[in-house]
């Protein structure tokens, strides 16, 4: 059941400015909360343990190494499948119970619960910060009183929480070469990226009055097949996009030119994707929450993806990841945890192929874990899922891969296969130049 909290709001057109947290609930980050604002404790029987700091990385890890995995010694608890789907349904999404249902050959290895999750201490300081002075703003579209850290660590209504989500640390600056895959008909075909993100909310050294309006900068370059070799796109992404709309531009090598995109937002579909993914559901949602409803439910104990070490290994062929129909399950890893439940309705007067969203954050991270996904009428059409894992080297703890499934049809897309290329960069040089029209010019020549 959903435990109750304090506050139950929904977003409307007249967002309410609510007052931050007094200084007692903020002292409480670092106390019986964590540092980012979850239960330090564990849970009654004991399946979910104390939050104790973190992961230590294994001896053998060296910066530059595919993460190995600190549990691998762990043994499953016990696996769920359509057999025995009644007895946990209640713990899972609904959209991972509809693969469960489906699929006979898939399950859920359901490991013993660790909490991994951890960011530098100084994303930590930031965040009690943020708890006295963070505020929505412009309906909720935007943020103030607040910079690098978590803005709302003891949640009070659904857009803070998913807020916290968009915020949450995850570097301050990534060169990153992967895979995606599009799964159609049970055939995956490959599209290879080499991607930088520059970070601005979360920059080491940032605050308040440096933001500008600033949230990220994003490029990639496509490298293979060769037939889509050389396309590569820009973003420029804003904190409040209702305010100043996200800018993009596409490089084209068939005419050579740069183009400015008229929108990547919302439900427009992301470029390359064959059209199984929109714009917002990069990094499980991105971008303006103003076309929705947001409540806050409460907590629940959930089993979801964590630790996903095992499907992030160095060497491993991508077709031994991606199955025609679901990622391979020998290859994931679930635990029980607690998690912030969100559902995000459509509002009035706008259109989007999901019209309902039930997200599931992490308390220890804000990563969204899970999300279930409706249409206008009620039905369920798809399950988002992030697995994440800890990037020991920075530390953050962020989705090694991300999946989007289409109930309806069977198909389904995934994002971050990085087995055959080197590990990800998190101290790579960049700056906002970097990310201009004349600079993704200068890349393609």
């Amino acid at each position: 059941m959903y435990v109750k909290i304090a506050v139950l709001l929904t977003a409307c057109a007249s967002w309410p400015v609510l007052a931050a947290v007094d200084a007692s609930q903020a002292a409480r980050l670092g106390q019986d909360l964590t540092p980012l604002g979850a239960e330090r404790a564990g849970n009654a029987d004991g399946t979910i343990p104390a939050w104790t700091g973190g992961v230590t990385p294994p001896a053998s890890y060296q910066p530059g190494m595919h993460h190995p995995d600190p549990f691998a010694d762990d043994a499953p608890l016990y696996r769920v499948d359509k057999n025995n789907l009644a007895e946990h349904a209640a713990r899972l999404p609904e959209g991972l119970a509809a693969l469960l249902e489906r699929y006979p050959d898939f399950h859920l290895r359901v490991f013993p619960t660790r909490r991994s999750a951890a960011a530098p201490q100084r994303i930590y300081e930031a965040t009690r910060a943020n708890a006295q002075s963070a505020e929505l703003i412009a309906n909720g579209n935007g943020i103030q009183g607040a910079a690098a850290g978590i803005p709302f660590p003891l949640p009070q209504n659904g857009m803070e929480a998913i807020w916290n989500h968009v915020l949450h640390y995850k570097g301050d600056q990534t060169h990153m070469i992967n895979h995606q895959a599009v799964v159609i008909g049970g055939r995956a075909n490959y599209i290879k990226r080499d991607r930088h993100v520059y970070y601005v909310y979360n920059r080491e050294g940032m605050e308040q009055g440096d933001l500008n309006n600033t949230l990220l900068y994003y490029k990639y370059r496509v490298t293979a097949p060769a037939k889509l070799a050389g396309t590569s796109l820009v973003v420029q992404d804003p904190m409040d996009q209702v305010l100043t709309t996200r800018k993009a531009w596409r490089y084209s090598p068939g005419d050579r030119r740069v183009r400015r995109l008229p929108s990547l937002a919302y439900d427009s579909v992301q470029p390359d994707t064959s059209g199984l993914a929109t714009a917002d559901v990069v990094d499980s949602f991105n971008g303006a929450p103003d076309r929705y409803d947001w409540q806050l439910l409460g907590k629940r104990e959930m089993l979801m993806p964590y630790n996903s070490y095992a499907v992030h290994q160095q060497g491993i062929p991508y077709d031994d990841i991606v199955l025609p129909r679901t990622l391979n399950p020998e290859l994931l890893r679930y635990e029980l945890h607690r998690v912030w439940v969100v559902e995000a309705t459509l509002r009035t007067g706008f259109t989007h192929p999901y019209a309902k969203r039930r997200f599931y954050l992490d308390e220890d991270s804000w990563q969204i874990l899970a999300v279930d996904l409706f249409d206008d009428g009620g039905q369920l059409i798809g399950l988002q899922e992030s697995h994440p894992i800890s990037y020991y080297e920075v530390p953050m703890f962020n989705s090694t891969l991300e999946t989007l499934y289409h109930l309806k049809d069977g198909n389904y897309f995934v994002d971050g296969l990085d087995n055959g290329e080197p590990m990800y960069d998190f101290g790579v040089r960049l700056s906002p130049h970097d990310f201009s029209p004349q600079a993704l010019r200068r890349g393609a020549n």
